[in-house]
């Protein structure tokens, strides 16, 4: 017997009663969320969409935490706090978008938070020291926004379709290579949206708690 469940996660292959629903909620989560579809298109168009859409859902949220000072450093759960979701997302432009998408070999915004995984948990400039200002977050966000959006703009298919431009080193993402430019987009914006879900679920259960 199961009862009252929440199911919160990367889910696949889930049978209830002899029926997969997996489809279901994936149909349901593009239907709340049509950002999604523009995430898994290969236009260019659509891509830039999703990119903007996605900058202004992170924009709404920001306004949502500055109403209530100190909110972004809570954390639910043991799971990351805002600050720290948006400091991965940090890494996740610098890894992903940077290294993979522009073959830049430059070193990663010390402040950015990334994978647990030695050797790579602080290496190639990451500071795991590092306790920096909201606003500090936000304004190496707003930058890094604009940087993919201003690439986006003057991207072809061709040049998404080609092979990613990864540099011979040993820098996260290792499992990256042989992925087009088009897979490691992917990944950046899949970041950025899933993140800001998270964000967003964390922030409803804090001002659940508040109002007991």
């Amino acid at each position: 017997m199961l009862q009252d469940a929440v199911i919160d996660g990367l889910v696949t292959n889930l049978v209830v009663n002899g029926v997969e629903v997996t489809g279901y909620v994936e149909a349901e989560l593009d239907r709340r969320h049509p950002v999604r579809v523009l995430i898994r298109s290969d236009d260019p168009a659509d891509l830039r969409g999703a990119a903007r859409q996605l900058r202004a859902d992170w924009a709404a949220t920001l306004e949502r935490i500055r109403r209530t000072p100190g909110v972004e450093r809570r954390s639910v759960n043991d799971e990351w706090s805002a600050a720290e979701t948006m400091r991965h997302l940090v890494f996740v432009h610098d890894s992903w978008f940077r290294r993979c998408c522009l073959g830049s070999t430059d070193r990663f915004t010390p402040m950015g938070l990334g994978t647990t995984v030695e050797p790579y948990r602080g290496a190639h400039g990451i500071d795991l020291t590092l306790d920096p200002a909201f606003d500090e977050i936000v304004k190496v966000r707003d930058a890094q926004a604009a940087e993919l959006e201003a690439w986006l703009d003057r991207v072809t298919a061709a040049q998404l379709d080609a092979p990613a431009p990864i540099p011979d080193d040993d820098v996260w993402p290792p499992y990256a290579r042989g992925r087009s430019v088009r897979q490691c987009l992917r990944t950046v914006l899949n970041e950025t949206f899933e993140h800001h879900g998270f964000c967003v679920r964390d922030l409803d259960l804090i001002e659940a708690q508040s109002s007991e």
